[in-house]
């Protein structure tokens, strides 16, 4: 299988972009400081302003007295103590608005991360089309080359998993997020307790491919240790110790989704608020809350595919659609809806900023008094998380968008099957679950001939037909690799991976809204 090609020429065009260009043009910086985006933030009040409201101090008879002597010496300095001052909690003070620019997004926490992740999903994105454009015009030439679009997918995945890690992490640092990090942990206990369940549910009803994956991996991994190393084996792994590995990865995922849920939530119920009555807004921000809830139906057999691809309807002689063009609009359905959501963004985040002013307006219903420094940061402590929270918004979906990418090349889908009949492509050299026991002389080792004792380099490059069985041996390893991760794997994997992520980003975003209906009526 060949390396250099298209496929490489594309990925060396893209990178030189990305190092070229994307500092210059950055998708990331666009939806944050955009007039499309047209975000405003609040600015906290300033102790000149405040220090209005501030009662006179009481000064006893040693302040006086340090008074006057810094006084007789001419000192003119401020005394370091009156730089924090009380003011009464319920003060009337007008917040001002500004624009955020690239000036003040600098500076955030995690703007340099969450730029990275943006531009290069983007990038990675392009590349990917260009990729797939490149196999429906030239499948016989494809078929040669590796698909190295793959790559940049999978560094996107990691980059997601890496940042939701992160910001998990910030929960558990400190002795003042106990709360939070418990959350955490129960959530993801939870989540891991209903993985369990989940992977117990008939593939008559959810269509996880778990089952025909399991089989297929067994099959052609038995077929590789008996003609390799000599093993008569059933299989490599337990089905048992599989699924419990694959529950554990959903809790995980279950705790990674909670709190980006949970925020996610309080912008839905924040920017419904703010939409006041505007109908149009409010149904577009209620389908894009719900989106996610219709991509999970769409693994459930009996609610989408079986009406849509089984049952016959009166007057008709087949079924609405087949199952390849059901497989093509599950994929169009998935990146519409991240799109979509995309799309809304601003408004979301226009509503969390807005929590610096009711931060205020709560402060006006309670007595007592704050220090100036309290107010301060009440108020600019909600633009400092801007980033944080723009991460928690986007990473799912970037995550979920980029696992169904990798569901649709490995898993043999395509993206023409909506306008007629199309089979599932799968790659040349994979196997099926009847194939694999028929691979037995693709499994079989080369002896490479050697003359004397040592070999040089020399002499390896000399001798044309070392180096074609060492070619050879090499697209024999490759053809092996693929006999044992077939197309019936990848398909069962990374399917029931979309799926799951598709059901925690919506269940989080649900209980979130649940815990904001319960307080506001408490």
């Amino acid at each position: 299988m060949a390396v250099l090609g298209i496929q490489f020429v594309i990925t060396m065009m893209m990178a030189t972009v990305l190092s070229r260009v994307g500092p210059h043009l950055s998708l990331a910086r666009w939806l944050l400081c955009s007039k499309f985006a047209g975000l405003v933030r609040y600015l906290h009040p300033s102790d000149d302003e405040l220090r209005v409201f501030a009662p006179v101090p009481k000064l006893d008879k040693k302040d006086k007295k340090k008074q006057r002597n810094q006084e007789k010496n001419g000192s003119n300095g401020a005394n370091p103590s009156s730089a924090t001052f009380n003011v009464p909690r319920n003060i009337e003070v007008q917040l001002e608005t500004a624009a955020v620019d690239l000036g003040d997004l600098v500076q955030l926490r995690y703007y340099t991360e969450y730029q990275w992740l943006v531009d290069f999903s983007c990038y990675s994105m392009i590349t990917y089309m260009l990729s797939e454009v490149y196999i429906y015009m030239l499948p016989d030439k494809a078929t040669s080359e590796v698909n190295l679009s793959l790559v940049w997918v999978v560094l996107v995945i990691g980059f997601t998993y890496k940042l939701l890690l992160s910001l998990n992490g910030l929960y558990f640092e400190g002795e003042e997020a106990g709360g939070e990090r418990s959350l955490v942990l129960v959530m993801g206990g939870a989540y891991l307790l209903f993985a369990m369940l989940v992977l117990l549910v008939d593939e008559s009803t959810l269509e996880t491919g778990l089952d025909d994956a399991y089989k297929s991996f067994n099959n052609s991994a038995a077929a590789f240790l008996e003609n390799n190393a000599g093993l008569d084996s059933s299989g490599p792994a337990s089905k048992l110790v599989l699924m419990f590995f694959i529950a554990l990865w959903c809790g995980l995922i279950g705790a990674l989704f909670t709190f980006p849920g949970l925020r996610v939530a309080r912008m839905h119920w924040d920017v419904l608020r703010y939409s006041g009555d505007n109908a149009r807004s409010t149904v577009l921000y209620h389908i894009g809350f719900i989106a996610p809830l219709i991509l999970t139906t769409l693994w459930v057999k009996p609610l989408t595919r079986d009406p849509l691809t089984v049952r016959l309807y009166k007057g008709m002689s087949e079924p609405l659609m087949t199952g390849a063009q059901f497989e093509t609009v599950r994929l169009y359905l998935l990146a519409l809806t991240v799109f979509f959501k995309l799309i809304i963004m601003p408004r979301y985040l226009q509503a969390y900023l807005n929590l610096a002013y009711d931060k205020v307006q709560e402060l006006r219903q309670e007595a007592g008094k704050i220090s100036n420094v309290d107010y301060q940061r009440r108020v600019i402590r909600v633009f400092y998380y801007l980033c944080v929270v723009t991460l928690q918004y986007t990473a799912p979906m970037i995550l979920i968008l980029y696992l169904s990418f990798l569901y649709k090349t490995l898993g043999g889908g395509s993206w023409a099957a909506v306008g007629g009949e199309a089979v599932l492509v799968a790659e040349e050299g994979t196997c099926g679950l009847e194939d694999c026991g028929e691979v037995v002389d693709e499994f079989k080792e080369i002896d490479v001939p050697v003359q004397g004792g040592d070999i040089g380099i020399g002499d390896i490059i000399n001798q044309e037909e070392t180096v074609e069985a060492i070619t050879e041996q090499f697209s024999l390893a490759w053809a092996t690799l693929k006999n044992v991760f077939t197309v019936e794997v990848f398909r069962g994997l990374l399917g029931f991976s979309t799926w799951w992520c598709c059901f925690v980003w919506f269940s989080s975003a649900a209980i979130g809204i649940g815990y904001q209906s319960y307080f506001s009526n408490v």
